[in-house]
């Protein structure tokens, strides 16, 4: 256990990290180059996806099959579950607007930024605490955390520009980018704790962490693409690497 409490913190540490260093971008980048942004953010869905399977899915069916549950039931409300959860706080914070006259509300733009972090944090601490329930390699948690903070790395950026553009100062720009990213580690030890715990639902949790990260490229990186053809090809290279690297090492 101990081993998979060191590996979750510097996994979800490393995603933090990514997040740090996008937002850190402020202090060199005036303007967003959205040819560049659409492939980072589609490279980012892409893995987002190839990890939210080979990693969170694939696993989840095989170990309901071998609890004697009934697989496509049980991964299908964990799948569907993860989604309702992102679209429940999609529709709480939609009841605020992000913006007042034209001004950035700083506040809810971190706070909904930080609450999409959470289903991620977990989804790692869920794939670290698999591995140890299964006594198989973390090789799989690793490259999903990889994933997500690849994905990290522009939405970092894409929260501190608008701050920067808002008016504030570099720093504070910087400061509250990646403020936005550490409820990752956080989260992560909650999701290794649920699973260590509740063993026998793991398969469900699994699931729901899939659901609650393809709901997330869905609504909010490929939307976010100004150019589709960038981030199509961005996507693909993203999705194919990650699915060589999750085969290879799984």
């Amino acid at each position: 256990m101990k081993d998979a409490i060191i590996l979750t913190l510097a996994t979800s540490i490393f995603t933090w990290g990514l997040t740090a260093l996008g937002s850190l971008m402020v202090l060199f980048v005036k303007k967003q180059n959205e040819n560049i942004m659409s492939i980072l953010f589609g490279f980012g869905a892409g893995v987002m996806v190839a990890a939210s399977f080979f990693s969170l899915l694939k696993p989840s069916i095989e170990l309901s099959n071998e609890l004697r549950q009934i697989d496509y039931i049980i991964v299908g409300i964990g799948f569907v579950t993860g989604g309702l959860i992102i679209f429940l706080i999609d529709f709480i914070l939609s009841k605020f607007s992000v913006k007042t006259n034209g001004v950035i509300n700083k506040g809810l733009l971190i706070t909904a930024i930080t609450i999409h972090n959470i289903p991620e944090g977990m989804a790692i601490g869920v794939a670290v605490g698999s591995a140890l329930f299964n006594n198989t390699g973390y090789e799989a948690a690793i490259m999903l955390a990889i994933g997500i903070g690849l994905q990290n790395f522009p939405e970092g950026l894409a929260v501190s520009l608008p701050l920067k553009a808002d008016g504030m100062n570099n720093k504070k720009a910087f400061f509250y980018g990646q403020l936005s990213g550490i409820v990752e580690p956080i989260s992560a030890i909650l999701g290794l704790i649920l699973v260590y715990f509740i063993k026998p639902i793991l398969p469900f949790v699994l699931a729901i962490a899939a659901g609650t990260m393809i709901y997330v490229v869905v609504e909010e990186l490929i939307p976010t693409c100004n150019n589709r053809k960038n981030c199509t090809f961005g996507f693909m290279v993203g999705f194919t690497i990650m699915m060589i690297l999750d085969v290879a090492l799984g």
